[in-house]
This record gives structure tokens, C-alpha cells and sequence, in this order.
């Protein structure tokens, strides 16, 4: 990571941040992936509250337009461009499947010195359109058919549920931290397994009734995963914490989180 970078290692945030951990009588967790690594820090699951957060529903709703089955699978990636976001394992992926011969691959978003040089040759793929940064995401997301994130870690990306409001189907990691019930609303995959996610974005692209009983799902279990309804979930876990006021504070653990 470039010096300086939010994600690059700096040995006194880590020293605050587990400062704060240590003080804390509860952890909030916006994803089974963020409560795991706590858990296998050793701390205890009592002292972890799992919250979700949300999207905006007047920002980021579908196109009701009827789509072209003919027209090929549109497949987006938004955010960062840097290997934590796994947007290596997307194009690696995107190439192994029968998709680049009629569908389309685009990227939105800036890239971190040098990720783009060392992914130059599947960039400069005719299939793949890197975009850099973009203000009109909703609008992209509306005409997308998928979203990929194969994201190696994540505390839970927003933008997993921007793109479910907007009507694309998940193509996510097991880190994306993303709400979504896997092979019933979304594809989900291990971290890093590049075979899995070809083989999704091939079932996407061969079986667009297959994309659209997804698609459909998904839609229909947004308004849990509104920013509203995520305050309401973060309300019972106060409650709860004021509630239980045996709670005592976690124990200082050792180790990367």
C-alpha cells in the first residue's frame, strides 16, 4: 500500500484502535465477517453486537425497465481499486468465463499506484472498460445486471447494498461483509477462490432466468437493509447493552484484528 494509505499498516493506529477495543464494553460488528476475526482474537462473543448498515432508497432504486436477455451480462465493480477489494480476482474470473465474448466488464474507480500496471493485460481486455472515478454510480448500478466484490477483507461494504437497491445481483466474497442469503438473492464465494467466482459469472451469463429469480429475490427483501431499518437494529443493540449492565470489558488480546 502507498505510504500513508487508510489500509497501509501504521503501528500507532493499531495501538489506539485496540486501546479502544480494550475500553469498550460492546463491539459493534457490521458483518459475520468483522464479529469472526474478534472471535478468533479470543474475545467473547457476548461482547460483540452484530448491526447491519443500510442504503438510500431514494438514491439507489431499479430500473424497471425490462431487460434485454440478448443484450449480455453487464457485471460492474465500484470502489477502491486496490488488492484488498479483490479486483484481481474479478478479472481473473471475468477472463476464465465464457462472458468477454459478448458481455461487459466495468470498473469504477480510482486505482492505487501501481495495482493497474500490474494488472495491465487484463485490463486492456476489449470486454473490460475501467471508468476511474465516477459520480453517477446509482445510475451505473441501475444498468448493470451484477455487481462482483471479491473482497479479502471488509468491515461490510456499502456498497454491496447500494447495489441490491439498484437491482444487481451479488457476486461477493464471503468478506464482503454484504446482507444477502447466498443462492437465494446472491453468489457468494471464498475468499480469493477464483474458479467459484468464473463459475458464477458463467451461470449469470449462460441463464439469464437464473439472474432474473436472483434478481428478483433480492428486490424483494430490500427494504430490510434500508438505512432506516438499520437504525432500528442499532436501537435494540443499545437497548440491549444499557440492559445488560453486567457486561464487563473485553479482555486485551494480542494480535492482528
Amino acid at each position: 500500500m502507498p505510504r500513508g494509505h487508510e489500509h497501509a499498516y501504521n503501528a500507532e493506529v493499531r495501538r489506539i484502535e485496540e486501546e479502544e477495543y480494550r475500553l469498550a464494553n460492546r463491539l459493534l460488528c457490521p458483518s459475520d465477517f468483522v464479529e469472526r476475526t474478534f472471535l478468533e482474537q479470543g474475545f467473547p462473543k457476548e461482547h460483540l453486537a452484530r448491526h447491519q448498515y443500510g442504503f438510500d432508497e431514494k438514491t439507489y432504486f431499479p430500473d424497471k425497465t425490462k431487460r434485454r436477455p440478448s443484450r449480455g451480462l453487464t457485471m460492474l465493480f465500484v470502489g477502491g481499486c486496490a488488492p484488498r477489494k479483490g479486483l484481481h480476482y474479478a478479472l481473473e474470473a471475468w477472463l476464465q468465463s465464457p462472458a468477454p465474448r459478448d458481455s461487459s466488464f466495468t470498473i469504477a474507480g480510482e486505482f492505487i499506484p501501481g495495482y493497474a500496471e500490474k494488472l495491465s493485460s487484463m485490463l486492456a481486455h476489449p470486454s473490460v472498460h475501467v471508468l476511474g472515478h465516477r459520480t453517477d454510480i446509482p445510475e451505473l448500478m441501475r444498468q448493470s445486471d451484477a455487481l462482483v466484490l471479491p473482497s479479502i477483507e471488509e468491515g461490510s461494504a456499502l456498497v454491496t447494498s447500494e447495489a441490491r437497491g439498484s437491482g444487481c445481483v451479488l457476486l461477493v466474497s464471503e468478506a464482503a461483509g454484504a446482507v444477502c442469503y447466498p443462492g437465494k438473492d446472491a453468489l457468494v464465494h471464498r475468499v480469493g477462490d477464483v474458479h467459484t467466482l468464473a463459475t458464477h459469472i458463467m451461470m449469470l451469463h449462460q441463464d439469464r432466468t437464473l439472474l432474473e429469480k436472483l434478481r428478483a429475490a433480492s428486490l424483494r427483501t430490500v427494504q430490510e437493509i434500508t438505512w432506516a431499518a438499520a437504525g432500528v437494529k442499532l436501537l435494540d443493540v443499545y437497548r440491549d447493552t444499557i440492559a445488560s449492565k453486567s457486561i464487563s470489558r473485553p479482555v486485551p488480546v494480542s494480535g492482528s484484528l
